[in-house]
């Protein structure tokens, strides 16, 4: 995390009594606070669309924090952070209320010396983005006169190309592209941000991160939770929308870019945004053909049981929402050609995952051809977030013998053990970043829209298919088998997680 000292700010927060700010906001605004780097000079605004009093929310907040933090809490360090938190009533649904807010911020940076330096994020629902951001500008609250404002927004960034399009646009009409910082707290891991130094800070990996070395590579988000009780949400969403246009393709880009001219913000995004609009747009039948989308039934994950998905309240009893979503990428470009990206993500599964496996091409076999070497293990590089954050290598060596025998062993590097590290929320490095000015990792509004560009053919053929091509898998399982053959076609395997 950098070291930077924000400048003094308020930090306001839209939908300060939702699960978001509870789990991750607040703790990790804590964490910040421990470590020493909020401003100053610092307000946290809470913004309810019911009337909610500072004190009553500051309780509730600091229940949250207890629950959620993910160290012990210092009760001076929380005391301290939570006695800045001043609770408004703002509702887009009612113009004059934003016009008080407008007036009680006036006052309360006044009061706190903030600079008038603001914050704004939004941890609601997507469909009150627009209305609260443009209630913001009507009132002025955007514009920058001598300090600055900025917009963080939340995933999902919009349902589908059109959407994600006409989002961007309406927002650029209030806001300037550097306002806007689109966050994805995939990118506050430290192994996702470590990509683009392991890539770039390394003169051994860049010169073989290429079509002539790399045969292909595989992108797994796996969870063993199920839907739960957010039916209403997933069943208009499914697994594609809600994790391969961000989460996953946050993951690609930061793999299969170009180095950028240099480590800032602009060149950064830029290379993003041209690796993804590199991806090849498939047509509705190589999108079936290249595609698997599956739908849990009862099963156990672990000791818990956990019953059909079209069994969970506000999720249609005929639904074809998929739960599971595999899909083969090309990208089009000189680095890339011929080298396929297996994407895969999905609900109740047997274990909880996510990676980037990078598989290398064989070595040739002729020498050890007249030895008892029958084959050679494969090569990878894996790159894991989760459960655990590291990068492991898996590459032959002879086993210890008078003969020539040869088997494939890991090497693994996890940050728990190299960096003695506090626990985060992920979020830390992001909303640290919002403050002081630093968007590098953030999407931009092209390649929000390059990303829509490449899963728009799997939506739409996916749509027309209905319910034929929907394969069920039991929870608790790897996944419908019928994912195993997007791969087994071309020769390869999935990579089995443990």
């Amino acid at each position: 995390m950098a070291q930077d000292k924000p400048d003094p700010c308020s930090f306001i927060i839209f939908g300060v009594t939702g699960d978001l700010t509870h789990r991750l906001v607040i703790p990790a605004l804590y964490n910040l606070a421990a470590g020493g780097l909020l401003p100053d000079k610092f307000c946290v605004v809470g913004v309810a669309r019911k009337g909610i009093t500072s004190e009553v929310l500051r309780r509730d907040l600091m229940t949250g924090l207890r629950k959620f933090a993910t160290r012990p809490v210092d009760d001076a360090i929380a005391e301290q952070l939570l006695s800045c938190v001043t609770a408004i009533e703002a509702d887009p649904k009612d113009p004059a209320s934003f016009d008080t807010m407008r007036e009680r911020l006036d006052a309360l940076e006044q009061a706190r010396g903030t600079g008038g330096n603001r914050l704004f994020y939004l941890a609601t629902p997507p469909d009150a983005f627009l209305p609260i951001t443009r209630e913001l500008g009507r009132t002025g609250m955007l514009k920058e006169n001598g300090m600055w404002r900025r917009l963080v927004v939340e995933k999902p960034f919009g349902t589908d190309l059109a959407s994600a399009r006409a989002l961007n646009k309406a927002l650029l009409e209030l806001l300037t592209e550097h306002q806007i910082y689109r966050i994805d707290h995939y990118l506050g891991k430290e192994t996702v941000q470590n990509i683009l130094v392991l890539r770039f800070a390394n003169g051994m990996f860049e010169p073989i991160w290429n079509r002539n070395h790399i045969d292909h590579v595989q992108i797994t988000v796996d969870e063993r939770l199920g839907v739960g009780h957010r039916g209403s949400f997933y069943d208009t969403t499914g697994a594609l929308r809600d994790m391969v246009p961000n989460h996953l393709f946050q993951l690609l880009s930061l793999v299969a870019m170009e180095p950028p001219v240099k480590f800032d913000a602009q060149s950064v995004r830029s290379v993003k945004a041209e690796v993804l609009s590199a991806i090849q747009t498939q047509s509705e039948r190589e999108a079936l053909h290249n595609s698997v989308r599956g739908q849990y039934v009862a099963g156990k994950v672990g000791d818990a049981e956990i019953g059909d998905y079209r069994s969970i309240a506000q999720v249609q009893p005929n639904s074809t929402t998929e739960t599971y979503a595999a899909l083969k990428l090309t990208i089009d470009n000189w680095r890339w050609a011929g080298v396929p990206f297996y994407l895969r993500t999905g609900k109740a599964l047997c274990t909880k995952r996510t990676e980037i496996a990078i598989k290398f091409k064989h070595a040739p076999f002729a020498m050890f051809r007249d030895t008892p070497v029958h084959q050679l293990s494969q090569n990878y590089m894996i790159i894991s977030t989760e459960p655990t954050e590291g990068i492991e290598l898996q590459f032959n060596t002879k086993v210890p013998g008078p003969t020539i025998n040869i088997d494939g062993v890991e090497m693994k590097f996890r940050y728990k053990d190299y960096f003695k590290v506090e626990p985060s929320t992920g979020y830390e490095t992001l909303i640290h970043d919002c403050m002081i000015g630093d968007n590098i990792l953030f999407q931009r509004a092209d390649s929000v829209e390059a990303g829509w560009q490449a899963v728009q053919p799997f939506i739409d053929a996916w749509r027309n298919a209905g319910a034929d091509g929907l394969h069920t898998y039991a929870a608790g399982s790897e996944g419908p088998a019928k994912a195993d053959e997007l791969l087994a076609r071309d020769g390869r395997s999935w990579r089995k997680l443990g």
